[in-house]
């Protein structure tokens, strides 16, 4: 995935996944953007794996994994 973070005009960061519609955010420094686009992420794929993986096979193989910016 890859992670923009572009500075506004009037002051801080909005930021966003390039590769995924929908995950964005933004942040008064570029470390708040960061923490909080990390945030965004995580609900997003916690989202997915509630809503998603019912009725699907249970062949299926689910790992959690982490992601740092």
């Amino acid at each position: 995935m890859t992670a923009v973070f572009e500075p506004c005009d009037e002051g801080g960061f909005l930021a966003y996944i390039q590769e995924i519609q929908g995950i964005n955010t933004q942040g008064d420094t570029l470390e708040e953007a960061k923490e909080n686009l990390a945030d965004s992420v995580n609900l997003v794929f916690e989202e997915m794996r509630a809503t998603g993986i019912k009725g699907k096979s249970k062949k299926m193989i689910t790992q959690t994994m982490s992601f740092s910016f």
